[in-house]
């Protein structure tokens, strides 16, 4: 069985690519990496990779999300962590308070680098904006932003489902970034 270390701090996404990546063992790496200031999630994930790799000197993989409400022209993009650390998804609520399109998106890119060469591996998942914060914690969290969006031909927050939901979930929407480097990993 192939192995890949993933260099993150979070949790939630150790645990989704654990379940994702079934043919390919995944090797956490606790690691808080330095995230430039850009818009730009394919720049930043490449970035933490490049760290990523300093640290562990071999093959690994390193992801980067942004979350990107369409009335508000994209806020908060890929400043997700500082517009959760100042105004909150309380914060983010009030400024879509009566805004009727409360479409949004996650964004994501998962970079691999293995000393020579980045690969790149990018998804999205549509959704829209609950009015209020919905749900509870789990192990598949990957933010407080599960509270308040609710994916694509659901009627529910990421945070109210179960974890047999969160399959339901996984197989009805587009590929994720996750599972597209897994389909690539697998064949080299």
């Amino acid at each position: 069985m192939k192995e890949i270390i993933f260099v993150t701090s979070n949790k939630g996404k150790i645990a989704t690519a654990q379940k994702d990546l079934k043919n390919i063992r995944v090797m956490p790496c606790n690691a808080s990496l330095i995230e430039p200031r850009s818009d730009d999630i394919k720049e930043i994930a490449k970035q933490k990779v490049l760290q990523a790799y300093e640290i562990v000197k071999k093959p690994c993989i390193s992801l980067d999300a942004g979350f990107f409400i369409k009335e508000l022209k994209g806020f908060p993009r890929a400043y997700v962590n500082h517009a959760l650390d100042t105004i909150g998804i309380e914060g983010i609520l009030k400024l879509m308070k009566d805004v009727p399109d409360r479409y949004c998106e996650f964004r994501s890119c998962l970079a691999y680098y293995d000393g020579h060469t980045v690969e790149f591996f990018e998804s999205k998942s549509p959704g829209i904006m609950a009015e209020n914060i919905r749900g509870f914690d789990n192990e598949n969290k990957w933010s407080d932003l599960w509270y308040i969006f609710i994916p694509d031909k659901f009627d529910k927050t990421l945070a109210e489902f179960l974890d047999s939901d969160i399959e339901i979930y996984n197989k009805i929407k587009d590929d994720s970034c996750i599972s597209k480097f897994g389909k690539w990993y697998e064949e080299q």
